[in-house]
Parts: structure tokens; C-alpha cells; sequence
């Protein structure tokens, strides 16, 4: 024997579990969950804005009055009227019968992670190559990784995802014959930069794309949380042929019911059910009952206006006190909506190596090698605005300065802090810090 392990079935294993790791935000739960810790780490929407006495009465009626159906088994596909109540919310956004959205090519899921992890179950097979925005959302690497898939990262400005550098990654990995399944793409309010592609670019990208034969993954959980102004219609909206269009209830509703839904091309809506009965058999007729209910008897749109209105005044809570409190040569994205700053690090310091001395002054943050496959990233670091209160985010930044100047202090008089080559090691992590400051 050569080694020892504390698994006694790690030769029992399939091969895709040899790769899976924890996730950097999963990690970070149960320390940030504590009282005493300013979180900006986690992406939670602030349920108490909803009227949860209504909510509360309307979820018991449920129970006591439609037990009998909604604590039921359900159909794979989702229920018709919430699926109906479906286009109706994503028709806000510009995505309505127009351009091909039927409840017939819906898919219920439970969430925004199981729609992910259903597309790559139908496109992805081992070593397929996964184009995406560097940095991108931390699911949907884990969903990705235990597909056995490689992420190629795309880089990206403060406009979004860079057209020319598409181009640039679909013509390397032609030359090295490696498979191109589809781009994942976040493109309004990106987790975790917050950027939004620009109209120009929404074209372009699909042009692109379609040239290409690639298919396009469009994740959009925050496109209807802005707050300037309406965020450019979806990637959807524009191109209905080899479009995957995700979105969830959580952050415009209910993250604990776990709703989500996939509108597909029409030949491929049997196999996303398909695999969903796989899975799961069916999604929640309850969670499915909960948010059609919600959608139909409550004032929803009013609630987004809320929702829109918490999430600006944090933000603007987080972006001031950045800007008072920050030391020199910290840099920071401004959203136009959505729940998330990406930040750059002075020169020099390590988000990764930082996080103890962080949690050590009551602070927590995601550290931005979470968000690169290749786990890059360690000069950036996410911050979430959406939960805590704007006196609670001020006090979280003016720990997390505190933390940064002392580090600062000691790299002058120790050297750098985090150990050679700690800092934005590779040009991965490298790439779109400049552009997205």
C-alpha cells in the first residue's frame, strides 16, 4: 500500500466522481451563516420583502383545501397553467408566442440547477468542450465537471461576452479537433461580474454561434431584476433555432419551493422530460401549485418592482461604501440590476489566501477562483448585495478593507502574502480583470 484515504470506497467510484470537488460557495455556509458574520458571499434574494403573511395563508390553502391533488404525484413535463403562467413571465421579457414560446415546449424543473444539468445529460459526453464566460457561475462548472466536459473560458468585458474572442475559441478548438457541444451564457447581470452584453453583441454572439453550428445555453435568473432601466431582450427573443432559454422562480420568488423551467427547441422538449423522469419522476406538484398560485392571485409584477427597488438601494449601499472605504487600487463592476459586484484586488493580493483572516474580521465573500474551471481567478472576489441590509453591507466592506490594508501591510514588509505565484496565476484569471474594472 502506498497511501491511506479516509474514503474506504474511493476505488468503488465512477470515473466522472474522481474530479468533483466542493463548491468554494457551498464551503463558505456554514461560517457565513453565523450571526456575527457580515455575509457578501451568497447569492439568497430577501425573501422578507414579499408579503409573507399572504403567502403563508395562500400556502396552508394549499394543503388544507387542495391537498389531495397538490401533495399528489404530477406529470414529468410540469402542470399546463403553471407552464401557461410560464410565458406569461418570460413575455415581459420580450420571449412570447412572436418568437415560438408555447407551454408546450416548457419543461418544469426543480430549479434553475436541474434545467442545467438536463441539458448537459442530453449534449454532453466525456471530454465534449463547453464554451463559457470567464469568470462564470459556479453550478453550472460542477454540472459541467461531472458531465466529464472541459470549459473553455471566453473573455469578457464590461459590455458582456467579447464577440471576437468567440470566434477566437471556436476556431482553437477546431484546430485541436476538440468537440464544441454549446456556449453557456449568463448575459444579463452575469453571476458573478453583474455586466450585461449589450444589444450590438446579442447579435453578433448569435450570429456567431449559428455560423458556427454551435447551440446556445441562455441562462437568465436575474433579467427581470433591473434597475436602471429594461435589460436588453434575451438571447430567446431574438433566435428561437438551437436557443435554450433557463430561468428560475428563486430570486423573483421563492428559492426554498426550487421552481424552475427550460423553454427548448420543440424536437428536443421530449428528451429534456424524458430525462427529467429519470431523475426525478416529476417536480413538486405542491412548489408547481405554490407558484401558480402565486402568479395568478397575487400581484407579482408589483412584487417585482419591490424586489427591483430593496436590491437598488443595497446596491448603491454596497457601491458607496466601495468607493469610501476600498484601498487603492481595488477596482469593481457597477450592475444594472441583479445581486452581484465582481471586484478586483489591488496587485499583489490573494482573495483565496485572504478568506481566513476574513472570516477571522467577521467577513465573508466568494473568492473568484470559484467561478474559473481551472480554478484561475485568485485576484478577483464576488460580493453579494441582495441580503444583507445596507448598514450591514457598509460594515461587511469596511471589515473587508480592513483585512485588504493589513495584507497590503504585510506583503511591503514580508513579500507576497499568499506564497510565490499566488497572484491571478495563469492568463485565465488574468484576462478579464482590466476589462471588467
Amino acid at each position: 500500500m502506498t497511501g491511506t484515504t479516509l474514503d474506504d470506497y474511493t476505488d468503488r467510484y465512477a470515473r466522472r466522481v474522481r474530479g468533483m470537488t466542493v463548491s468554494e460557495i457551498r464551503a463558505l455556509f456554514a461560517v457565513a451563516s453565523r450571526p456575527e458574520v457580515v455575509s457578501l458571499a451568497g447569492g439568497a434574494p430577501y425573501i422578507a420583502a414579499l408579503p409573507l403573511d399572504a403567502v403563508g395563508e395562500m400556502l396552508g390553502r394549499l394543503g388544507s383545501e387542495h391537498g389531495t391533488t397538490t401533495l399528489q404525484y404530477g406529470i414529468g413535463q410540469g402542470t399546463l397553467e403553471l407552464r401557461e403562467r410560464i410565458c406569461e413571465v418570460m413575455a415581459l421579457s420580450g420571449i412570447d408566442a412572436a418568437c415560438g414560446a408555447s407551454p408546450e415546449d416548457v419543461v418544469v424543473t426543480v430549479g434553475g440547477q436541474q434545467a442545467l444539468d438536463l441539458v448537459a445529460r442530453l449534449f454532453l459526453d466525456p471530454g465534449d468542450v463547453v464554451l463559457a464566460e470567464g469568470p462564470t457561475y459556479v453550478g453550472a462548472l460542477g454540472v459541467f465537471q461531472a458531465a466529464q466536459a472541459q470549459v473553455v473560458h471566453v473573455p469578457m468585458d464590461e459590455d458582456g461576452l467579447i464577440p471576437e474572442a468567440l470566434e477566437v475559441a471556436i476556431a482553437d478548438q477546431a484546430r485541436t479537433g476538440r468537440r464544441v457541444k454549446f456556449l453557456y451564457t449568463i448575459p444579463t447581470f452575469q453571476n458573478p461580474t453583474g455586466v450585461t452584453m449589450t444589444e450590438e453583441r446579442r447579435q453578433r454572439v448569435l450570429d456567431i454561434c449559428e455560423r458556427a453550428g454551435l447551440l446556445v445555453v441562455e441562462d437568465d435568473p436575474y433579467g427581470q431584476l433591473s434597475f436602471e432601466s429594461e435589460a436588453p431582450a434575451p438571447l430567446r427573443a431574438r433566435r428561437r433555432d438551437g436557443v435554450f432559454y433557463l430561468s428560475t422562480f428563486s430570486k423573483t420568488f421563492a428559492p426554498g419551493l426550487r421552481v424552475g423551467w427550460i423553454l427548448a427547441p420543440h424536437a428536443v422538449r421530449d428528451k429534456l422530460v424524458i430525462a427529467s423522469e429519470a431523475q426525478i419522476l416529476c417536480p413538486s406538484a405542491y412548489a408547481q401549485a405554490a407558484v401558480t398560485t402565486y402568479l395568478r392571485t397575487m400581484p407579482w409584477r408589483e412584487q417585482l418592482k419591490v424586489y427591483r427597488e430593496v436590491y437598488r438601494e443595497r446596491r448603491d449601499a454596497m457601491l458607496t461604501a466601495l468607493e469610501d472605504l476600498m484601498p487603492t487600487g481595488t477596482s469593481w463592476t457597477t450592475p444594472g440590476g441583479g445581486l452581484f459586484v465582481w471586484a478586483t484586488l489591488p496587485d499583489g493580493l490573494d482573495a483565496k489566501a485572504m478568506m481566513p483572516r476574513a472570516i477571522a474580521a467577521r467577513v465573508a465573500y466568494v473568492p473568484g477562483t470559484g467561478f474559473y474551471a481551472d480554478g484561475t481567478g485568485n485576484g478577483h472576489m464576488r460580493l453579494n448585495f441582495s441580503f444583507p441590509p445596507p448598514e450591514r453591507i457598509r460594515e461587511g466592506v469596511r471589515r473587508l478593507a480592513s483585512v485588504m490594508e493589513q495584507d497590503i501591510a504585510m506583503r511591503r514588509v514580508f513579500g507576497a502574502v499568499g506564497g510565490p505565484g499566488s497572484r491571478r496565476s495563469g492568463a485565465g484569471s488574468d484576462a478579464p480583470g482590466p476589462d471588467l474594472a
